[in-house]
């Protein structure tokens, strides 16, 4: 009896699934390594757009939206939640009751929850459309996965940012979807982040910690095409179009 994905998924989907593989991954490798972690995380990150370019060249599938939804769970809520919570169990200790164990706990649950409603509000209301609600997963997840990799050593820093989007995944904030071309350049910084992450005193983990940063800052009021609402051709959370 063959499985019953066969001949109805197709190739795009295959990548989706790897991209849930590579969160599972990424939560195992930050008991070992953070840094490790965050570059499985950035890893995932470019298998989730790499799934949108596959599916408008081959065909997307109707599982398509909702496997994609779920793979980003694992990649970009599970995993960078656990990242910060393995650093700031390293650093804390976590021996009994205090703020300081309730904030490691308690936020990085909270960072899963609210992605996890995030990308539910995003498979109901946004797919198909060129702009989404909400500081994407994807987005939040470089963003804490770049600073890992770009030397930020303070777990207050890193809780306090999980924190931090956590709220800002479940806002009104409009964000429209990359450029192709913006799309295309942020998934080589991407690489070259976790090809050589401490090259040239880590410049590339900074570059995309800056390029990730301005976008989270300026895109909702600058990244729009003039007259327009901006239909850009790229996905920053992977949509099938």
């Amino acid at each position: 009896m063959q499985p019953r994905f066969v001949g109805r998924l197709g190739l795009a989907d295959a990548v989706t699934v790897a991209n849930a593989g590579l969160g599972f991954l990424a939560a195992v490798a930050a008991t070992v390594e953070p840094e490790l972690a965050a570059r499985v995380v950035l890893l995932a990150a470019i298998a989730d757009g790499l799934d949108g370019v596959v599916a408008r060249r081959t065909g997307g599938t109707p599982a398509g939206e909702y496997l994609d939804s779920l793979a980003d769970v694992a990649s970009f809520g599970v995993a960078p939640a656990f990242i910060s919570f393995v650093i700031a169990r390293e650093q804390w200790g976590l021996g009994g009751p205090s703020l300081a164990t309730a904030a490691a706990f308690c936020v990085p649950a909270l960072f899963v929850a609210m992605a996890v409603v995030r990308l539910g509000l995003y498979t109901a209301y946004d797919v198909g459309d060129h702009r989404t609600e909400g500081v994407p997963s994807t987005l939040a997840a470089t963003l804490l996965a770049a600073a890992v990799l770009a030397g930020v050593e303070s777990a207050a820093v890193l809780v306090g940012a999980t924190a931090a989007f956590a709220y800002l995944m479940v806002t009104c904030i409009p964000y429209p979807d990359l450029f192709a071309r913006d799309a295309i350049a942020m998934g080589g910084v991407q690489l070259l982040a976790v090809l050589a992450p401490t090259a040239f005193g880590r410049a590339f983990p900074r570059l995309l910690l800056g390029a990730a940063l301005a976008y989270l800052l300026l895109a909702p009021r600058f990244y729009w095409r003039e007259g327009s609402d901006a239909r850009p051709a790229a996905q920053m959370e992977g949509k099938r179009s």
